[in-house]
């Protein structure tokens, strides 16, 4: 129940952030006096709509996307009017959009309110403001996720007691001890799940870096371990004894073997408020990873199509669809795991969603948002130029022309959305 739950929640998580998304560029345009005659959420056949005003409202039944529709999205030729005829299949194809877009334009109070009349500053206003919705809202869930609730973190509350010391290597053994290996300074100290590290020789202990530093630097002997055992504080005496663990740089094991101190514990993992502050940081770090993810998709789909038809393992850190992020919402929500962490993880795959598509949208290729922002931009530097040459002003962009790559990146999306969902189904990602 709980796993159904979570895959009805993601779903309208996702129509929301794409509702949202073109609420970004509904109300500016409508602000600057566009005419808007749709305002649709997905594509394909309509679910439900209804007309206000001017502009029709609805529902689609495939959730991939949405738009508004805009009237005088192309300007009309040179001349000022629609080419009759025109050679060649490309120019056909742009001659046909253009002549559509001009049908949408019926009176002259429509031509006053065409999209490309615009300046160019509205234009962009227009264009970013779906990507940028989707920015405020990856920060707002960012804020409540680190904030309100906090990161997982290791804390100084004791989780499990490994049993024995190994002998080599750094790994702990909490379900038993191999033939004549000693028993570990933790159980010798009688450590207990639950125990909330205080102090470790005399020193008090503020986070679990600290506490696993200090171990790490000890030499064997006696140690002496404060405690808060069931609220009331408690001293453990133990010996410390040496291993080879991993060298640990900058928080992370390396594969540097060293003699270092070994006590026997497993942290619990809590989650650990963050401030507003760290807030822009973690979206940083996010957005480069993210950005480098998107340059690294065309490899990654050859990994996905081998695993989809081939059989083979599906990279974790490789793209996923609709259905597999989806998926795995259901299967966060059915897991064991406390209920303040599903809420973490929920709110982090929508908050990650929605920069994901603020950085996607802003890729200058058309039909994405990205493609209109940089014809806008194109437009202007022209005008400029225009200005600074004391020559007559160009006019809009004729975007219109750009419309062959717009139908060729379409047309390898809608292919990259059918793998991802055919492998999402035979091949999903698998999280445990």
């Amino acid at each position: 129940m709980l796993e159904f739950v979570g895959i009805i929640a993601f779903i309208f998580a996702i129509l929301f952030s794409i509702a949202w998304h073109e609420l970004g560029h509904l109300l500016p345009a409508k602000k600057f006096g566009v005419k808007v005659t749709q305002y649709m959420i997905g594509f394909g056949p309509t679910i439900w709509s209804r007309k206000k005003g001017e502009t029709e409202y609805g529902v689609k039944w495939v959730p991939f996307g949405g738009y508004i529709r805009m009237i005088g999205m192309f300007p009309p030729g040179p001349d000022g009017k629609v080419k009759s005829s025109s050679t060649g299949r490309l120019t056909a194809m742009i001659e046909d959009a253009r002549t559509q877009a001009r049908e949408e334009v019926i009176t002259e109070e429509d031509e006053r309110r065409s999209f490309y009349r615009l300046s160019v500053p509205k234009k962009l206003v227009v264009m970013l403001g779906g990507p940028v919705m989707n920015l405020i809202l990856a920060f707002f869930l960012f804020s409540i996720l680190l904030v309100g609730f906090g990161t997982p973190a290791a804390s100084l509350t004791v989780s499990a007691v490994s049993e024995c010391t190994p002998t080599v290597g750094a790994a702990q053994s909490v379900n038993g001890c191999a033939p004549g290996a000693p028993e570990s300074p933790a159980a010798i100290a009688g450590l207990q799940p639950g125990d909330v590290v205080t102090s470790y020789n005399g020193t008090p202990m503020e986070s679990w870096q600290q506490f696993s530093s200090a171990i790490r630097s000890s030499q064997p002997g006696p140690v002496v371990i404060g405690v808060l055992r069931d609220g009331q504080p408690q001293t453990l005496n133990t010996e410390m004894q040496l291993v080879e663990r991993p060298v640990v740089v900058n928080g992370e094991p390396t594969t540097e073997l060293a003699p270092q101190g070994f006590l026997g514990m497993s942290p619990k993992i809590e989650l650990t408020p963050q401030p507003i502050s760290a807030v822009p940081g973690q979206m940083w770090d996010l957005s480069i990873r993210t950005a480098q993810a998107l340059v690294a998709i065309p490899t990654k789909l050859v990994g996905v199509g081998q695993a989809a038809f081939g059989g083979e393992e599906r990279d974790p850190n490789g793209p996923i669809g609709v259905v597999g992020v989806t998926r795995i919402s259901g299967e966060v929500a059915g897991s064991e795991m406390p209920a303040n962490f599903k809420i973490v993880q929920f709110l982090g795959m929508v908050a990650s969603l929605n920069l994901f598509l603020f950085l996607f949208n802003l890729i200058p290729l058309l039909p994405l948002d990205g493609g209109h922002v940089a014809g806008a931009l194109w437009e202007g530097l022209r005008r400029q130029i225009a200005r600074f040459r004391h020559r007559p002003d160009p006019g809009p962009v004729d975007v219109a022309k750009a419309l062959p790559v717009a139908y060729a990146v379409a047309f390898i999306l809608i292919g990259m959305s059918a793998l991802l969902l055919y492998a999402d189904v035979v091949n999903p990602v698998k999280i445990g």
